[in-house]
């Protein structure tokens, strides 16, 4: 099973990307879908909405009245943290249950709107973002969905930053406003993501092999980004474990050529603790991989076509 997150900005068009993907096979888990269903009529979630906003988030039916809370909540950075501390961790342990119930050999993809601003995106070997420019997805608020351009402008506010997502980003799909008559882009990309990226990475990760590397860049400007995402995703993993978790390497020194590979370093206590985090590195993209008679460490590398990333778990003796 390969986890993917998908997000983006209010009215980028993430939806329309996550209709793509279910399309060609993906189990898309839907956190808007997850919300509602968390809040609905008689659950515990709604009864601590009311608890916390009064009655008057509810309509004469008594339903959650989502337009009154929302706005009350998105001008309100207080309000809107006491929103989510009630609904993102009912949302969690659900999205957790559908994922646990997908096939072994599953894309399953996980659609957040909030993957960056919840810190959730170092939980997931991929992270996609579609993106589109500000003003866009204004007017697609307005014109598409019927909503006031100041609450439009409000939600895109209380959201991250296009570049946090960007830096979050391993996938970056652009969605802009495309000139009348104009074929749409969007599905070719989705479709070659899929046919290029998510299928080989899921299936090498089943497989326990690293992804096949062909020629690569001696340049790449993303590195630094990159080495982040891989390094925040394999500390996630190792927890406690790890002494030292750093993105080391030709690629971590600004200026330098180097081959496309990210190297990451993890100081561990012994060399069991090493081959035990190495074995929980497929929950970050990476599968353990033989190391040289003697070598004294473990060997970890990506499964992910998309880009490399070569792990040593190296024990450091205590002081």
């Amino acid at each position: 099973m390969l986890r993917v997150g998908l997000t983006g900005g209010i009215g980028a068009g993430k939806s329309t990307v996550a209709r793509a993907l279910a399309g060609l096979g993906a189990v898309v888990v839907d956190a808007d879908v997850l919300a509602r269903e968390v809040v609905a009529r008689g659950t515990p979630g709604l009864a601590a909405v009311v608890e916390r906003f009064g009655p008057g988030v509810l309509t004469p039916a008594g339903d959650l009245d989502r337009p009154a809370l929302g706005r009350r909540v998105f001008a309100d950075p207080e309000a809107r943290a006491a929103l989510n501390a009630v609904v993102h961790p009912l949302v969690a342990a659900r999205r957790a249950e559908l994922v646990a119930a997908a096939p072994a050999d599953a894309v399953v993809v996980e659609d957040v709107p909030l993957l960056v601003e919840t810190g959730a995106a170092a939980g997931l070997p991929l992270v996609v973002v579609v993106e589109a420019p500000a003003a866009e997805r204004v007017r697609r608020l307005v014109e598409d969905r019927g909503m006031d351009e100041a609450d439009a402008r409000a939600r895109l506010a209380a959201q991250a930053t296009d570049a946090e997502r960007r830096a979050a980003a391993d996938v970056l799909l652009p969605n802009p406003r495309r000139p009348a008559g104009e074929p749409d882009p969007l599905p070719g990309l989705v479709e070659a993501l899929w046919r290029d990226r998510l299928l080989p990475f899921e299936a090498n990760l089943r497989a326990g092999r690293p992804a096949a590397r062909g020629p690569v860049p001696e340049r790449d400007p993303g590195w630094a980004a990159a080495g982040e995402r891989a390094r925040a995703r394999i500390a996630r993993v190792a927890g406690e474990r790890a002494l030292e978790v750093r993105h080391t390497g030709p690629t971590a020194a600004p200026g330098r050529r180097a081959p496309d590979v990210i190297d990451v370093e993890v100081l561990v206590g012994d060399l069991a603790t090493a081959g035990a985090v190495a074995d929980d590195l497929r929950a970050a993209g990476l599968v353990r991989r033989p190391a040289p008679p003697g070598a004294g460490e473990v060997l970890a590398s990506s499964a992910d076509p998309g880009r490399a990333v070569d792990c040593r778990l190296r024990p450091v003796p205590p002081r």
